[in-house]
């Protein structure tokens, strides 16, 4: 294994916000960049509403204060830009060219700098200048929609707009100027939106759609939670075990674990009329048992069964600690998951 992260040297300054950007911030230290937080005056929330001590996103980051909306300010943002590899901003759509720090700006006076915003809403449009958040992303981009059960959609935590759409995104394009500028020896700009972003992690949904295989009632799909393979179910212990059984080799191991081989038909798992009475009787069968009996019994077979984990149980799972994914001190924590070999 290599001893040195790919962007040991990198050096990135990120403008305070909240949630993705600070993500991004977050991923990129632990790629190995440096990272300095331009904070507001007063203000040393480095992008999560907890004490500094608790905040994930600020681990390893420098930080310091600046007004950039005094001359003095915007001087020594120039200054600590003069030694900065990427910029990370996430301000509504003309913020910075009100701040006199317009990319065209920024460009000319730091050709090598690359540039990553992220709006919320996305630069154009009636909702460009709007406050939002996670949610009201989501609602647009119609994932929201298709979260839930027949009566309600069900927000799915910021994990999907913020993180998954928002900060990846940025990430990837960020990534990729950096490798257009070894090349090229020019920074550059990278735009995108939360709104964008999440409405960029749906291809799949509308390949699926154009193919008459999906609907867009809650609940009737094969990937929503309307598949009785696909799907949660509650223990007798008031837990849940999530059950993953898409192709019909762990389907039909599936039955085995719920001893319904008899009860079942297997070949007729992907015709729709069945899936009410198979729902019925796996229903039935995992609340017969705790879910960590479901659960053990379910290691010996290949059949795409697991625990729904509460995050303090995530943390101390086994295969998650043989990986050595969380690290304990000083608290409970995502390690960084992605490792690098020479």
């Amino acid at each position: 294994m290599s001893s040195q992260t790919p962007l040991k040297g990198l050096r990135v300054t990120e403008l305070q916000a909240i949630g993705p950007v600070p993500f991004a911030g977050m991923l990129l230290r632990e790629l190995g960049a440096d990272v300095t937080v331009i904070n507001a005056p007063g203000n040393s929330n480095l992008g999560l509403p907890v004490k500094p001590e608790f905040d994930l996103f600020a681990a390893g980051k420098s930080a310091i204060e600046l007004d950039l909306k005094t001359e003095t300010g915007l001087a020594l943002l120039h200054k600590q830009l003069a030694d900065t590899d990427v910029l990370l901003e996430g301000f509504r759509s003309g913020v910075m060219e009100r701040l006199n720090l317009s990319p065209n700006a920024l460009q000319q006076r730091h050709p090598s700098l690359i540039i990553g915003r992220l709006s919320g809403f996305g630069e154009s449009g009636p909702l460009a200048s709007r406050a939002g958040h996670d949610i009201n992303y989501l609602a647009l981009s119609g994932v929201l929609h298709a979260i839930g059960n027949e009566q309600s959609p069900v927000v799915p935590l910021n994990l999907i707009g913020d993180f998954g759409g928002g900060a990846m995104h940025l990430l990837v394009g960020v990534l990729a100027k950096l490798v257009e500028r070894s090349l090229s020896g020019s920074g550059g700009v990278v735009t995108t939106s939360i709104l964008a972003g999440t409405i960029g992690l749906t291809p799949m949904l509308y390949s699926l759609l154009a193919d008459k295989q999906w609907q867009t009632d809650r609940l009737n799909n094969l990937l929503d939670g309307g598949a009785p393979f696909y799907c949660v179910y509650k223990t007798l212990d008031e837990r849940f075990i999530a059950v993953g059984a898409l192709e019909p080799k762990f389907f039909k191991q599936l039955l085995v674990l719920t001893q319904l081989e008899d009860t079942i038909n297997v070949d007729k798992q992907y015709k729709r009329s069945t899936w009410p009475d198979i729902r019925n009787h796996l229903s039935k069968r995992f609340a017969e048992r705790n879910r960590d009996e479901w659960a053990n019994d379910a290691q010996t077979l290949d059949c795409c069964v697991t625990p729904v984990l509460d995050i303090y149980e995530a943390s101390e799972y086994s295969h998650n600690k043989a990986n050595n994914w969380y690290t304990a001190t000083p608290f409970a924590q995502p390690k960084a998951v992605i490792q690098f070999s020479s």
